[in-house]
């Protein structure tokens, strides 16, 4: 067996809660293997709505295994609200869920950090959550992290130390701490939640399970495009969110990659700061907004929204490997009469299809325009279903990004999934 990844091609929200949901029922385990509770995976089933932040969106699916892989970064607080939202709904947890014990930790000092360092930037402000994620990478990469093992043997002195340093940091910013007295009573206290749950060695029981035969599912946060390295730097999140991160955060060999789902929209968004080629800021974005209710799932923010982009996504395909593409929101266009996409950038007066160094600057996009289907999809079951005009973008998409497009997601609910091909043509999703 090996593991199969599933993330986001874009700037996040591309909807891969939804996905890793529908998918479960074939595959054993599910694995966060990145990011932190900035990252907003909504679901929505049986007249419910489920957002999830730290836990994987394989949880609804009984006799599940779910892991929290050590790429990722807790923050015990968060991650009880989480957990106990789910069990008050008939979703109990502690069955089901494993920790790494090689995950770091979220400190109420992160937060803080978080806050200082952006108000710091002034008008070069990166869009943060203020959800202490970037702070913890740091401590992680400067060796300084507290990580989730920590807190069976030898915490007090790691966490005092650690309080130290950011609050000497802080004073320097001359950033008040008021509050951190009570940040810090509600956060201890959700340390001994977090103590409830399974907290193992990751890597070793992945590969074990891997030696058994069992299937596992590895759920990404955020999108490629928002990569510390291959992203729009330094709008950006700080972890690897493309297949890469799966090995490191899992700890598995790259050559126990399998198939790599890659998820975007029919058209994109972004939240906070950053280059965004095909932003718009006409009627036809404020539609789109207005449409797919685009707004962030976790900070509630509006999302700026534009044009689909492929030479963005023909970079990210590229730099994941990815053998199936899924395509969400389509219904989100039902109205238009008329769809752009991106197939290339004007810079400096030339032409060209590469992803740049930076997606900024004297930069146009140039655009090939699709007839609309004008035809809500909300209804569709099936592929056989699907409007001429549809089809044709959907071939069209698929002629230029060389990867068959294997879902297509034509409204918020598990039910409104249409897979396109056939058993033989498509096990894995079947």
């Amino acid at each position: 067996m090996k593991v199969d990844v599933l993330l986001g091609l874009q700037w996040g929200d591309e909807g891969k809660g939804k996905i890793v949901d529908v998918l479960t029922p074939a595959y054993d385990v599910i694995a966060r293997f990145q990011g932190g509770p900035n990252a907003g995976h909504t679901l929505e089933f049986e007249g419910h709505k489920y957002v999830l932040r730290s836990i994987p969106s394989g949880i609804f699916q009984g006799g599940k295994m779910n892991i929290i892989g050590s790429g990722v970064v807790i923050d015990p607080l968060l991650f009880r609200q989480e957990a106990e939202a789910l069990a008050a709904s008939g979703h109990d947890l502690t069955k089901r869920l494993s920790i790494s014990k090689k995950a770091h930790l979220i400190l109420p000092t992160h937060r803080l950090l978080d806050a200082a360092w952006e108000a710091a930037k002034g008008d070069g402000k990166i869009g943060t959550t203020g959800k202490g994620i970037g702070p913890a990478y740091t401590d992680k990469i400067s060796r300084n992290g507290i990580r989730v093992g920590d807190i069976l043997h030898g915490f007090d002195v790691r966490y005092q130390a650690a309080k130290a340093k950011h609050e000497a940091i802080l004073r320097s910013l001359d950033y008040p701490s008021d509050d951190l007295d009570r940040l810090e009573a509600e956060w201890l206290d959700a340390l001994e939640y977090l103590k409830r749950f399974d907290l193992i060695d990751s890597e070793n029981l992945i590969n074990r399970y891997l030696k058994e035969g069992k299937s596992i599912l590895a759920e990404g946060a955020q999108g490629t495009m928002l990569d510390i390295d291959f992203g729009s730097y330094p709008f950006v999140t700080s972890s690897n969110t493309v297949c890469a991160g799966c090995c490191t955060g899992l700890g598995v060999s790259p050559h126990m990659i399998g198939q790599v789902y890659g998820i975007f929209k029919a058209y994109c968004t972004r939240v906070g700061s950053g280059p965004f080629p095909t932003e718009l800021f006409d009627p036809a974005g404020e539609a789109i907004c207005r449409e797919g209710n685009e707004y962030g799932s976790v900070t509630g923010r509006k999302r700026r929204c534009g044009w689909i982009d492929l030479v963005a996504l023909k970079y990210a395909i590229m730099i994941n490997g990815v053998t199936q593409l899924i395509m969400m929101k389509s219904d989100v266009l039902d109205a238009f009469d008329t769809i752009k996409a991106c197939v290339a950038y004007v810079i400096d007066g030339r032409e060209t299809t590469a992803f740049p160094y930076e997606a900024a600057g004297d930069l146009e996009p140039v655009y090939v325009e699709l007839p609309g289907w004008q035809t809500s999809m909300t209804g569709v079951k099936s592929e056989d279903e699907f409007p001429e005009e549809f089809n044709a973008y959907l071939s069209f998409l698929e002629e230029e990004l060389e990867v068959p497009v294997r879902i297509v997601s034509v409204g918020p609910d598990r039910e409104q999934t249409i897979i396109r091909y056939t058993e033989q043509d498509c096990p894995d999703l079947i």
